[in-house]
């Protein structure tokens, strides 16, 4: 097992012993999360791919891994390709993939703990078509073949207190029972992770970079709840917190109770709970309706409290962020630097405010080609040096209790100039975050009406970007939130065509990449707000940034920007003085009045 190709190879003899002649392999949890804990991480231990979203299918005689326009460069790197074809999606997708590659009368498996009513569907019809088969397996054939395969985490729910929150859980709660009662439904599944940590206000620490517990949420009509986690998470605090309204059950029980729903009408999210779920309250003989999780939207959409502790962990993390900028305009042009020494000096900066919980995210530290990897992860393998005169992308965020933070900076290490070329991509790059943080419009607009406005500059240019523009943000949850999206419309992409609320968090982060030599990102977070329009017919919407911390002059060709951008840049950056000056001394605070200057 010491190489990817003898982890393929143990698989296959696994599935030859459980009858089956393929298996489909997802980076996903029982709870459909982005990130997943280190037990759940069967993609990367079968291929060496360590990208957040991705899948893979294994035949007896072939193998596939799916990736999106994110990972085309980095999926090649990490998945050996003499075992492995690359496939890219939404191009293509596994369903399409099985239907060609799958032979006539083969069994293809799934765990349906990992995957979507919809996408056993798709499959499903896409398997009959040639006469093959897609069969649930009771358990995972690579849990069988992973020797070492981490356990689940054991560690201890906390309280999320009411002062971060901004409501109680019993208001939650009752906010649930009410829609629940209007919609004639007795109980609703809440699996999405932070989905829990949002309705009970407790938060955990049990997947990596975001806080939350491995649990389930059956919520009623009557403000109650059922809270499956395993019972040595749970502290005396946490039990005083939920009270009696919330009883405390194993996560064995938790099927048994979908079982035994028998008469229950009881929603369900078709895109947040997995197969397994649906189908044992199918042979529980509840009845199911399928519904949007009713907690996805008010926890989106931030209520005061939330919105001013997010302002103040920013300007802490702004603060933390200017003086690593400082730092690294001191050093590291001189060389001796990589992409991991700068990421450990940028974290402890962050822990330097005395308030960091965790990060938000593995930072994404990028120089030169590596920063052309949209979602580049560093790692010893990976690691280059910081070289003078090159481009170094950080992409970063911090977990403190009062808000989640996530900014992106791309700065030339000197002591030479960028190319004409450089400034040119950065400008334009720069225009776009500008045109989207400037941009006014009317209620009911998606967020696919506005990715557009990030992109123009680069398109009239012929360029573009292989991500979206934005996504949305937890207030100490997940760094990557729906339901609100900013990114190109393709046909039911999550969120792009979710329309934008005030109170929403989101990111604003286009970006251009020139594979094989340097990335160029600027994101900043942003609130959706309503503003006042003198004679405005309905209600108009706009941003406000939420981020503060200086972008590097160095990289902006001044002659591409016009009057309304020369402006938005001065008053950015007198506002980006005011928070971080107070917070900062010495040189960091001198530098700081250099790099907030205006642009003439």
């Amino acid at each position: 097992m010491s190489t990817y190709e003898a982890r393929l190879t143990a698989l296959r003899v696994q599935l030859k012993k459980d009858q089956l002649d393929g298996f489909v392999v997802p980076i996903c949890d029982e709870h459909m999360s982005e990130y997943v804990g280190d037990y759940a991480q069967r993609l990367g231990w079968l291929t060496g791919f360590g990208g957040s979203a991705g899948s893979a299918v294994v035949l007896s005689e072939e193998a596939a891994i799916f990736t999106d326009g994110r990972y085309t460069l980095q999926v090649r790197e990490q998945v050996d390709g003499n075992n492995w074809q690359y496939v890219g999606v939404p191009q293509t997708s596994i369903s399409d993939w099985l239907k060609e590659h799958t032979p006539a009368g083969a069994r293809i498996g799934y765990d349906p703990w990992v995957h979507t009513k919809g996408w056993v569907e798709s499959a499903t019809v896409a398997l009959k078509a040639k006469g093959a088969e897609l069969v649930a397996v009771k358990s995972n054939p690579i849990d069988a073949v992973w020797a070492d395969q981490p356990g689940k985490s054991d560690a201890k729910l906390m309280v999320h207190e009411d002062r971060f929150a901004g409501q109680s859980s019993a208001e939650k709660r009752a906010a649930v029972a009410e829609w629940l009662t209007a919609n004639a439904l007795d109980s609703t599944v809440i699996s999405a992770l932070d989905s829990v940590a949002w309705l009970l206000n407790v938060r955990g620490s049990d997947v990596a970079n975001t806080p939350v517990a491995l649990s389930f949420v059956l919520a009623h009509a009557d403000g109650t709840a059922d809270l499956f986690v395993a019972p040595e998470k749970v502290g005396d605090d946490v039990r005083a917190h939920l009270g009696n309204a919330v009883r405390l059950r194993t996560p064995e029980e938790f099927v048994p109770a979908l079982k035994a729903m028998n008469g229950k009408r009881i929603a369900v999210d078709p895109d947040r709970a997995v197969a397994a779920i649906f189908g044992a309250l199918k042979d529980g003989g509840a009845t199911i309706v399928e519904a949007r999780d009713p907690t996805i939207l008010p926890k989106a959409v931030k209520n005061h409290v939330e919105q001013a502790g997010h302002r103040a962990a920013q300007a802490r993390d702004g603060a933390a962020l200017s003086r690593f900028l400082h730092w690294m305009s001191e050093t590291a042009h001189k060389g001796g630097l990589d992409e991991l020494s700068a990421a450990a000096r940028l974290k402890s900066f962050r822990q330097d405010t005395g308030m960091l919980h965790d990060l938000s995210f593995d930072t994404i530290s990028a120089t030169g080609p590596n920063g052309a990897h949209c979602h580049y992860k560093v790692d010893e393998k990976s690691n280059r040096a910081i070289e003078p005169n090159s481009i170094y992308l950080v992409d970063s965020g911090g977990q403190y209790l009062d808000g989640t933070t996530d900014v992106t900076r791309t700065i030339w290490v000197g002591p030479g100039q960028p190319t004409a070329e450089m400034k040119d991509r950065f400008t334009r790059v720069l225009k776009g975050h500008i045109a989207l943080a400037l941009a006014v419009f009317p209620e009911g607009t998606r967020g696919a009406q506005l990715d557009t406005m990030a992109r123009a500059a680069l398109w009239q240019a012929g360029l573009d970007y292989a991500h979206g523009t934005g996504h949305g943000v937890g207030s100490f949850l997940a760094v990557h939130e729906g339901p609100q999206r900013i990114g190109k419309f393709s046909g039911g992409q999550a969120g792009t065509d979710e329309p934008l609320q005030a109170g929403m968090f989101l990111s604003n982060e286009p970006g251009y990449y020139k594979a094989g030599e340097y990335g160029i990102r600027i994101e900043n977070l942003v609130l959706v707000e309503e503003r006042e329009i003198a004679g405005a017919e309905g209600r108009y919407f706009g941003f406000e940034t939420l981020t503060f911390a200086p972008i590097d002059k160095t990289l902006v060709d001044v002659s591409l920007l016009n009057g309304e951008e020369l402006r938005w840049w001065n008053d950015y950056h007198a506002k980006v003085l005011s928070i971080i000056a107070p917070q900062l001394d010495g040189d960091a605070l001198a530098w700081a009045h250099e790099a907030c200057a205006p642009l003439s």
